[in-house]
C-alpha cells in the first residue's frame, strides 16, 4: 500500500510500544506514591478526561493544519512531558501531584496526536484498502500496546522506577522521526479566493462537523451505536476485577488471564480480517459482531466457571477488534477527507463519554443489586439497541463504499444510501 503507509505503520507500532510500557509502569508509579483510593481513581480518570475536554477541538484543528506536522509536534510534546517525569524521578522530586499533572498533560498531547494520526490512513491508501490498513494498525496496538509493552514496562519498573518512562521517551521520539518520513499527497485544488477556513473560528468547524454527522443518517447511526455499546460494555467491564475475584474466584493471576485473553482473541480476529473481508459482506460482519456482543454479556452473567469465562473473553477479543476495524473503515470511507479530523473526534468523544457513563452505571448497579447486575443491564441494553438498528446496518456498511471495493464483489447489488 505504499512506502508512506509503511512509515505510518512503523510509527504506530513504535508509539504503541511506548504506551504499552507506560500501561503497566504508570499504575505501579501511582501506587508507589499514594495509598489513597481517590487519587488512584483520579489517575484512571485523567486518562479519559482530555478526550472529553479537548477532543472536538483537536479534531477541528487536525482539519485546519498540516496533519503530519501536527502529529509530529504533539508526539514531541508527549516526549517532553515524560522527560520531565523521568527527571523528577531521577532527582527524587517525584510526588503524586507531579505524576497526576504529567498524566493529564500527556493525555492532552495524546488527544491531538491521535486526532491527527487517524486522518492519515484515508489520505495514504485507496478506499478499498482501508480495511486491511486498519487491521494492520490494530495488530500493532494489540501486539505492542497490549502484549509486549506491559510486561516490559513492569520488568523495567522493577529494575528502576525511571527506566520504563525513559524507554517511553525513546519510543515516542522515534515515532516522531518515522512520521516525518511520510509524504502526503497534495491536497485537492482549493479556490484561492475562498479563505473561509482562515476567517472562521474553530467552533465554527466543530459545528460543521457535528452538522455533517447529523445530516448523514448512516454515519449518525453508527456514532449512536458506538456510544450506546460503549455504555453497555463499560458497565460490566468497570467491575470486572470484582467479578473475577468474588464471582469466579479466579484470584489475581486468573484476573490477569481474563484480560490477556481479550488480546489473544484480538490477534485471531485481526489475523483473519483479510479473509473475512474477502468472503463476507461488511453488513454481515457488523451484525455478527454486535450479536456476539449481546450474547457475551449473557454468557458471562450465566457462567460460574473461570476457564469458561476466559474462553468467552477470547471470543470477545476476536469479534471486538473485527468490529473496531470494520467501523473505522466504514466511517473513513463515508467521510470526506476535509472532515476526517472533526468527525473522527466526535466518534472518540462518544467512545470515551460512553466509557465514563457506563462505568458509573455499572458501579451503581453492582453496589445496589450485586456483581451480575451490570452484565444483565449490558445484555438488555445492547440487545434492544441491536434490534432497533438491525435493518439500518446494511446502509451503514455501504456508506461511501468505493465501486471497486471488495464488498461490491461479494454483493453485486448492495443497498443504496441516500
Amino acid at each position: 500500500m505504499g512506502v508512506s503507509f509503511r512509515w505510518l505503520l512503523a510509527s504506530s507500532w513504535t508509539s504503541n510500544v511506548g504506551d504499552g510500557i507506560a500501561l503497566a509502569a504508570g499504575p505501579l508509579l501511582v501506587a508507589s506514591q499514594t495509598d489513597s483510593a481517590f487519587l488512584i481513581a483520579m489517575a484512571a480518570l485523567l486518562q479519559r478526561l482530555p478526550w472529553l475536554l479537548f477532543g472536538l477541538w483537536a479534531g477541528a484543528i487536525a482539519d485546519r493544519l498540516d496533519r503530519r506536522r501536527l502529529v509530529m509536534v504533539a508526539n514531541a510534546l508527549r516526549a517532553v512531558v515524560v522527560s520531565v517525569l523521568v527527571v523528577s524521578i531521577a532527582s527524587g522530586a517525584v510526588s503524586i501531584g507531579v505524576v497526576l499533572a504529567v498524566m493529564f498533560a500527556y493525555g492532552v498531547a495524546e488527544v491531538f496526536a491521535d486526532s491527527a494520526s487517524q486522518t492519515l490512513l484515508p489520505t495514504l491508501v485507496r478506499p478499498a484498502d482501508l480495511g486491511i490498513g486498519n487491521a494492520r494498525l490494530q495488530a500493532g496496538y494489540l501486539v505492542a500496546n497490549q502484549l509486549v509493552g506491559p510486561p516490559v514496562g513492569a520488568f523495567l519498573f522493577a529494575a528502576g522506577m525511571a527506566w520504563p518512562f525513559a524507554a517511553q521517551v525513546v519510543a515516542v521520539a522515534l515515532a516522531v522521526v518515522l512520521v516525518g518520513r511520510i509524504v502526503l499527497p497534495p491536497p485537492p485544488d482549493v479556490n484561492p479566493a475562498d479563505d473561509t477556513a482562515e476567517r472562521t473560528h474553530v467552533w465554527h468547524d466543530i459545528r460543521d462537523g457535528v452538522r455533517w454527522i447529523l445530516a448523514h443518517p448512516p454515519v449518525r447511526t453508527l456514532a449512536l451505536v458506538i456510544l450506546v455499546f460503549n455504555v453497555t460494555w463499560a458497565a460490566p467491564w468497570g467491575i470486572l476485577v470484582k467479578y473475577a475475584l468474588d464471582h469466579l474466584h479466579l484470584g489475581e493471576v486468573g484476573f490477569g488471564l481474563l484480560t490477556t485473553a481479550t488480546a489473544v482473541g484480538g490477534l485471531v480476529g485481526i489475523a483473519s480480517f483479510g479473509w473475512l473481508e474477502r468472503h463476507a459482506r461488511l453488513a454481515t460482519l457488523m451484525r455478527v459482531c454486535l450479536t456476539l456482543e449481546v450474547l457475551m454479556h449473557a454468557a458471562l452473567a450465566l457462567t460460574t466457571s473461570g476457564p469458561v469465562a476466559i474462553g468467552i473473553m477470547v471470543v470477545f477479543g476476536a469479534y471486538a477488534f473485527v468490529w473496531g476495524t470494520v467501523s473505522a473503515t466504514v466511517r473513513q470511507r463515508a467521510v470526506p477527507l476535509a472532515f476526517q479530523g472533526r468527525v473522527g473526534s466526535v466518534y472518540m468523544v462518544a467512545v470515551f463519554g460512553g466509557l465514563a457513563i457506563g462505568q458509573a452505571i455499572g458501579g451503581l448497579l453492582a453496589e445496589r443489586w450485586g456483581v451480575l447486575a451490570p452484565f444483565w443491564f449490558a445484555f438488555a441494553g445492547s440487545a434492544i439497541t441491536l434490534a432497533l438498528v438491525w435493518r439500518q446496518l446494511a446502509q451503514i456498511a455501504y456508506a461511501g463504499a468505493p465501486p471497486e471495493g471488495l464488498d461490491r464483489e461479494a454483493d453485486p447489488d448492495p443497498p443504496t444510501v441516500g
